[in-house]
C-alpha cells in the first residue's frame, strides 16, 4: 500500500487573489499566458506580482542623457511623411512607443509596457475572461513557439504542437514579435478565425486555420490501468487544482496499487502556491520547493512544503516531462526530483523561470518587468536550463500517428521492473 500514512488535513487552500496584497502567479512562457491562451492569460511561466501605486515621484537616473531622445523626437515631428493624412501620430502614443522602447532594450521578452488598450487586454487575461485559441506561447531561440496547447481547446483540436514555431500571424510574420503583441493578435472574439503559419521539426512550413472559442481552463483527469498503474495527467496549476488533485490523491490510495505516474507534459504552469500546494503533499515540513533570486539578495526567498508528507517510501513515482512543460511544471517536478521522490521520464521542459511584478505607470498603462528568477532545491536556474528528465524519452511524428506513447510506455516499464 503506496500511503499507509496518508493523513487527509482539512486545510484551507489559500486565497490566490486577496484584495489589497500581492499576488503571484507563474506564468508559463511568458506571463505567457499573456500568453495566448489565444490570448489567454498565460499561466503559466513565470511569476506574476501586481504592485501598489508609486508615491514617490519618478526622476531620472542622475547624469543621464536625453538630448539623443529629445532630438529624435523633433526630427520625426519635423520630417515624417505619413502615408495616410490619417496616419499622425499623437504626442501621447509617441510617450508610451517610447515606453516600450526602452523596455524592449532590457532584451527580456517578459519585460513589457502596456499602453492603456494593451493594459486592458492583459488584466482581462488575469482575470480569465478571455476567448482565443488555447495555448501558450514564448519565445525560444528569438522564434514564437508554441509552449503547449490545452487539452481539449482549439489549438487542441487543430493539431498544434508544443515546439511548433509560428512563422506568421494572418500572413504577417512574426519576427522580433513579442508574446505580449503575439497575444493581442492572437485574441479575438469566439467564432472568429485566425491562421497560424507554422515550422515543425524543420520541415516545410504550413498553415493551420484555428476558430477562436471560450478556454475553460482543464485541471486534470485520473486514470487506474489494467496493470496497475495509476496516472493523474495534470493539464494546469489553476486555483480548482488543489482540492482536485486531493481528490485524486484519494483516488490512488484508495485503488490500492503503489504505482503512480503524475503526467505534467504539455502543462504550461499556473499559480506559485498551487505549486507548493500540490508539492507539500510528497514532501517533509521544510523542504524547499523553489527560491526567488533577485537582483538585490535582501529580497529573496524560499518556498518550502507545507509538510503533507502523506506518502511511505514504498511510493514508486514517475513524473512525466517534455518541452511543453514549463513554470510551475518545473517547480514541481524539479523539487520532488531533487529531493529524491520522484523519476522523471521524458524531454527536457521548457525553461520558463522568471517573477514578473506589474507596476503602474499612469492610471491607464503599467509596466510589466522581470524582478526575480525560480530556483531548484539544489539553486539550478530554471530559466537556463529546463528540467532534464533522468531517463529521454522522445515522442516521433510516427508515434503521433499511430496513437503510441513511449513515454508513458518507459513509465509503466520502469514502474514494474523498477528499471
Amino acid at each position: 500500500m503506496a500511503a499507509l500514512s496518508l493523513l487527509w488535513h482539512n486545510k484551507h487552500i489559500m486565497l490566490l487573489h486577496q484584495k489589497n496584497q500581492r499576488v503571484r502567479a507563474i506564468l508559463g512562457a511568458a506571463f505567457a499566458l499573456t500568453l495566448a491562451f489565444g490570448g489567454g492569460l498565460a499561466l503559466g511561466s513565470s511569476g506574476f506580482q501586481v504592485a501598489g501605486a508609486e508615491t514617490e515621484s519618478a526622476l531620472p537616473p542622475e547624469g543621464t542623457d536625453f538630448g539623443p531622445l529629445y532630438k529624435a523626437w523633433r526630427l520625426l515631428e519635423e520630417h515624417f511623411a505619413s502615408a495616410t493624412s490619417s496616419a499622425a501620430v499623437s504626442e501621447e502614443e509617441r510617450v508610451w512607443g517610447a515606453i516600450k522602447g526602452v523596455a524592449r532594450s532590457y532584451g527580456d521578452d517578459y519585460t513589457v509596457f502596456f499602453p492603456p488598450e494593451e493594459k486592458e487586454l492583459f488584466e482581462s487575461a488575469v482575470r480569465g475572461d478571455f476567448e482565443g485559441v488555447g495555448m501558450e506561447i514564448g519565445i525560444r531561440d528569438e522564434i514564437l513557439t508554441v509552449i503547449a496547447p490545452l487539452k481539449g481547446t482549439p489549438a487542441d483540436q487543430a493539431g498544434i504542437k508544443s515546439g511548433d514555431r509560428i512563422l506568421e500571424i494572418d500572413g504577417e510574420s512574426t519576427a522580433g514579435i513579442t508574446t505580449d503583441a503575439a497575444v493581442q493578435k492572437i485574441r479575438g472574439e469566439r467564432g472568429t478565425s485566425v491562421t497560424f503559419t507554422i515550422s515543425r521539426d524543420s520541415g516545410t512550413p504550413f498553415e493551420v486555420s484555428v476558430v477562436r472559442d471560450t478556454i475553460a481552463l482543464p485541471t486534470l483527469d485520473t486514470e487506474l490501468r489494467g496493470d496497475g498503474v495509476f496516472v493523474i495527467r495534470l493539464y494546469g496549476f489553476n486555483a480548482l487544482a488543489p482540492q482536485r488533485f486531493r481528490n485524486a490523491i484519494r483516488e490512488f490510495v484508495d485503488s490500492g496499487t503503489d504505482k503512480l505516474v503524475i503526467d505534467l507534459r504539455g502543462n504550461p504552469g499556473g499559480f506559485l502556491e498551487v505549486a507548493v500546494e500540490l508539492a507539500s503533499w510528497f514532501l517533509p515540513l521544510g523542504k524547499t520547493i523553489v527560491s526567488e533570486d533577485y537582483s538585490d539578495a535582501s529580497q529573496d526567498s524560499v518556498h518550502r512544503s507545507y509538510g503533507y508528507d502523506v506518502f511511505t517510501d514504498q511510493l514508486k513515482l514517475v513524473i512525466l516531462i517534455d518541452q511543453g512543460s514549463a513554470s510551475a511544471s518545473e517547480i514541481f517536478a524539479g523539487a520532488l526530483s531533487q529531493h529524491g521522490k520522484a523519476t522523471l521520464i521524458g524531454e527536457t521542459s521548457f525553461g520558463k523561470g522568471s517573477v514578473q511584478q506589474v507596476f503602474p505607470v499612469t492610471e491607464n498603462t503599467s509596466l510589466k518587468i522581470t524582478v526575480a528568477r525560480w530556483l531548484t532545491p539544489d539553486g539550478t536556474s530554471i530559466s537556463q536550463n529546463g528540467i532534464t528528465p533522468d531517463i529521454e524519452v522522445e515522442v516521433t511524428e510516427e508515434d503521433i500517428e499511430t496513437g503510441r506513447d513511449p513515454q508513458l510506455e518507459r513509465a509503466v516499464q520502469f514502474l514494474i521492473t523498477g528499471k
